[in-house]
């Protein structure tokens, strides 16, 4: 074969032309057309001209940038978002690098008539001071409240009185929307169960909080962002429960936005029976007074308690963020709550001697409570030029809280072995609770070139809790009530904080770090108007009572958050290491320091402690996260020290009741130190479009050193606890989620706690296009989450078995309309965790 030499030089140059020439960029960043808001997973596709087929493409980041590389040529680009109409540079000559600049997209009105289902899958981001944990369709919750949700995020458990922990610690910091908020209850956890779960958007873990948070909290914070300006045009929800034990509720959710403004509203109303039950079977030994032994009256007290608790609750939450520019804008809210509960207790008391029942009573508690809140917010941002990040804001909220509560105690006895018994006194007893807190805040944020930033603001809480209760005790000669002015009292609570902050983060390359300094004056002021003199009070309680006090406490709060990132960029898995630390307080809350004792029993009661001190933590925190396209791994070992730290402890009070009984009193006290160690495992794993799994692991020790009134209250105890969330697509759209928990057993210096194990189940099934949702769910399928201790004193030794919550099912309904949920997380009105830098892990 005969070559041509010119053919042949021709081609060779053509090619070696080619295989030389070096790619190209063309960058960018997208923002939403009036306002500037970056557009996170927005679309970038370059196609060729001929065949229009697909050469690359990408996503933008968090920041709405994007960088994409290719060969020089004559090609069509389209920027692209959901709802959002596309941009297009057609018939674009690349010959160098190109940057397009800043694109803006505008609002498709017309795509607003579509539905798009809320996200499927529950994922994770780690970010520089916090876990992200985006919650999917949970349908073990559905119908459920807010405390459901959170017992299935990681790290985080919810004990079965309502109780909040994170990595095992109940010292948590609950934040709604970045801030104390009335929708938590003042820090009361237990108005987390009347919120509904369908509410959360996401759930932030925030185990290392930057300077920006608040520095209460030794176990960290959890801040739950609620589902109100995702979406987009004229949309909602609506939600509709029935379940047994009584339980009916109706939820619903709607939401319009306009270039011009955004209207939002979650109105619900719940009635539900939860009831609980409580078992206690106590033994009494001798006790040493003063040299002489003292034999209890009875050596064996039996108490059998069934509770039927009712609740109606109304919450309504109302804004609207009015754009006032393209550059700030103003969002103004209102919530408001009504509850109305009413508990009938019926408690049952055999008492022994010698084995055999020498009395037995029937103790009946009937207790109405009125509470009303409500709370204004308003929030108002700033932002500075092109950059998004570069902003004032200013926050002012104002929420109250009342409530009234009445409550009847009655006791009559079924038999006894007294030939003249002493009649029970009927006792009545009257609560009237007021608590007002104002926030003032403002932070101004400033970027300091591309990957750098500054941060500084201030922050003021400003808390008063008055408690007015008085206690009327039957005269049994007369049948007449009389109040017991030993007991009556008001308590004047005030708890003030103010804060400036300031902090600086910046990347180098695979390297993210943020460094802030918190400053923070706490000021607690409490009076005790009672009628019992100074003396009075050590005789009643046994130590002295500071009746009128004034505390002050100056503390500065540092915090170090690193990430590094050993993935490689042209990888398909990401991987990255993170070290955090920071120094926290712990601030007595005005129940754990009112010294008047609760009157729920007579045998066992609560009392507060007016001398407790705040208690301070510094914490340390290395994680490692690596995600994969199917599978997320994520693990960190922590350890915390805290001085001062609360414990509660049980001892005998030396008095007794009319009729011979040992009174025991639960009391917080402050101990010496607590040392906290512990490490966690997380994994998401989607092996299948039909299933997906997501299990953590939690183990951690703690060490209690300590004592008080001369009793060494020391202790060393490791413990665990284990959840496991599978979901599996079943034929036919249906869908089924299986949930398990598991909570080792615990001890401290006088308790020992068995482990609890739960298992929830769940149904559900689309419809009408994915626009209605049919659940069923079933929570504590085998009625198992009760808690099961045993307490021993050198006075008493107690076992008690109680249940919180039995089992619960649930049949809900959901119908969406219009809805659209944005893929990105808006911060327009810093509604959300207050902290935009988050280089992620």
């Amino acid at each position: 074969m005969k070559l041509n030499l010119p053919l042949l030089i021709i081609f060779f140059l053509s090619f070696s032309f080619s295989f030389g020439q070096k790619e190209i960029k063309v960058e960018g960043k997208v923002v939403e057309d009036g306002t500037n808001i970056p557009l996170e997973y927005a679309t970038i596709t370059i196609k060729t001209i001929s065949d229009n087929k697909v050469v690359t493409g990408g996503i933008t980041d968090t920041k709405g940038n994007f960088e994409l590389e290719i060969k020089p040529g004559t090609y069509n680009i389209y920027v692209e978002y959901i709802s959002y109409r596309t941009k297009e540079y057609l018939n674009k000559t690349l010959n160098s690098s190109i940057n397009l600049g800043t694109v803006s997209l505008a609002l498709d009105i017309a795509s607003l008539e579509e539905v798009t289902v809320v996200a499927e899958k529950t994922t994770v981001e780690v970010k520089l001071d916090k876990k992200v944990y985006n919650i999917g369709q949970d349908l073990t919750t559905a119908g459920g409240t807010v405390s459901d949700a959170l017992n299935n995020v990681p790290s985080v458990s919810v004990d079965i009185e309502g109780g909040i922990s994170l990595r095992g610690n109940q010292n948590v910091r609950i934040l709604i929307n970045g801030r104390p908020s009335a929708l938590a209850g003042f820090g009361d956890t237990n108005v987390l169960s009347q919120l509904p779960a369908e509410a959360i958007e996401r759930v932030e873990v925030i185990t290392s909080p930057s300077a920006r948070y608040d520095a209460e909290g030794t176990a960290g914070i959890l801040n739950i962002i609620l589902r109100q300006k995702e979406t987009l045009g004229f949309n909602g929800s609506f939600n509709f429960t029935v379940g047994n034990p009584d339980n009916i509720g109706l939820n619903s959710s709607i939401n319009y936005r306009t270039e011009k403004f955004n209207l939002f509203t979650n109105l619900s109303w719940r009635y539900f029976d939860a009831p609980r039950t409580s078992f206690t079977d106590v033994n009494y030994f001798d006790r040493v007074v003063d040299g002489n032994i003292i034999v209890p009256e009875f050596r064996r007290i039996i108490e059998d308690q069934d509770v039927e608790r009712l609740n109606r609750n109304y919450n309504a939450n109302i804004g609207m963020e009015y754009f006032i520019d393209e550059s700030s804008s103003i969002t103004g809210g209102l919530f408001y709550r009504l509850g109305s509960d009413a508990d009938l207790s019926l408690n049952s008391s055999e008492r022994f001697n010698d084995g055999v029942i020498v009395e037995e009573t029937l103790r009946r508690e009937k207790e109405t409570e009125q509470d009303n809140s409500y709370q204004i917010t308003l929030n108002y941002v700033k932002r500075f030029g092109d950059d998004s990040d570069h902003k004032l804001t200013a926050d002012f909220q104002y929420a109250n809280d009342s409530e009234d509560g009445f409550t009847n105690l009655t006791e009559d006895y079924i038999t006894t072995n007294q030939t003249d018994p002493v009649p029970f006194q009927q006792e009545q007893e009257f609560t009237e609770e007021v608590q007002n807190e104002y926030l003032i805040q403002t932070d101004y944020v400033l970027p300091l070139g591309e990957d750098s930033r500054f941060e500084a603001g201030y922050r003021g809480t400003f808390e008063n809790e008055v408690t007015d209760y008085r206690l009327e005790q039957e005269d049994i000669t007369t049948g007449n009530l009389i109040v017991n002015d030993t007991i009556t009292n008001i308590f004047d609570y005030d708890e003030n904080v103010n804060a400036i902050y300031t902090q600086y983060g910046s990347k180098f390359g695979k390297f993210s770090f943020l460094l802030g300094l918190r400053l923070e004056h706490t000021q607690l002021k409490g009076k005790i108007d009672s009628r019992l003199t100074d003396e009075e009070l050590v005789d009643a309680f046994g130590f002295p009572i500071q009746t009128d006090f004034d505390n002050n406490y100056l503390g500065l709060f540092p915090t170090v958050n690193i990430i590094y990132n050993l993935g490689n960029n042209d990888s398909d898995t990401e991987e990255s290491v993170t070290l955090g630390y920071n120094r926290r307080i712990n601030r007595p809350r005005g129940w754990f320091i009112n010294p008047f004792p609760t009157r729920s029993s007579r045998t066992n009661v609560f009392q507060g402690n007016p001398n407790l001190q705040p208690a301070f933590a510094s914490a340390f925190d290395l994680g490692y996260l690596k995600r994969w396209d199917e599978f997320t791994l994520t693990t960190s070992v922590y350890y915390q020290y805290e001085t001062n730290s609360f414990e509660r402890v049980q001892e005998n009070t030396g008095q007794q009741t009319t009729d011979g009984i040992d009174i025991i009193r639960t009391i917080p006290i402050n101990l010496s130190t607590n040392a906290r160690t512990g490490a966690e495992l997380g994994i998401l794993y989607n092996p299948a479009k039909w299933l997906r799994l997501n299990s953590s692991f939690n183990f951690f020790q703690f060490e209690t050193d300590g004592e008080f009134n001369g009793v060494d209250y020391s202790a060393k105890n490791t413990s665990w606890f284990a959840r496991l969330s599978s979901k599996v697509i079943l034929p036919w759209k249906i869908d089924w989620q299986t949930n398990a928990n598991y909570r080792g057993a615990i001890q401290d210096a006088q308790s020992d706690t068995d482990g609890i194990l739960s298992i929830d189940l769940a149904l559900s099934k689309e419809l009408f296009d994915n626009s209605l949702t049919l659940s069923l769910n079933v929570r504590d399928l085998l009625n198992s989450r009760r808690r099961e201790s045993v307490t021993t004193t050198d006075f008493f030794r107690r076992f008690r078995d109680s249940q919180w919550r039995q089992r619960q099912i649930n049949f809900s309904i959901i119908y969406r309309f219009n809805q659209q949920i944005n893929k990105r997380e808006r911060s327009r009105s810093g509604n959300g965790s207050g902290d935009d830098f988050d280089f992620e892990g």
